[in-house]
């Protein structure tokens, strides 16, 4: 979990991302049957996301285990997703497996930036 060095550190010592590690150790070890994460990622280095994403992962692999994962970086979401739901303005715009949602012209030009000639 790359926190054993800090054991003995109190939470509030932690940079950011570790406060985060700690975050989604804490909720581990409750064994929920449901995770709920919130841009998991948010205001981490790009050395200290792998570790979030390696144990996000992990969890995937129990299908035991349900996990909802509410992401705006779509690299992330292409990686880990099973099923994308997009609302965009409030509203319901798409709703499927990850290859046929990111694909969407609405999708496309909301949250990648390409504008609908240029997806077509």
């Amino acid at each position: 979990m790359a926190l054993k060095s800090r054991e003995h550190a109190t939470v509030a010592s932690l940079p950011h991302g570790d406060q985060r590690k700690l975050e989604v150790a804490l909720l581990m070890a409750l064994e929920p049957k449901v995770f709920m994460f919130d841009e998991p990622t948010a205001g981490m280095n790009t050395a200290e996301a792998p570790v979030i994403l390696d144990l996000i992962r992990k969890l995937k692999q129990d299908k035991s285990k349900t996990i909802l994962l509410v992401e705006h970086k779509m690299d992330v979401v292409r990686e880990l997703a099973d099923r994308i739901i997009v609302l965009h303005n409030g509203t319901l715009v798409a709703d499927g497996e990850p290859a046929e949602v990111i694909a969407s012209p609405v999708v496309q030009e909301a949250y990648l930036g390409i504008a609908k000639e240029a997806a077509a």
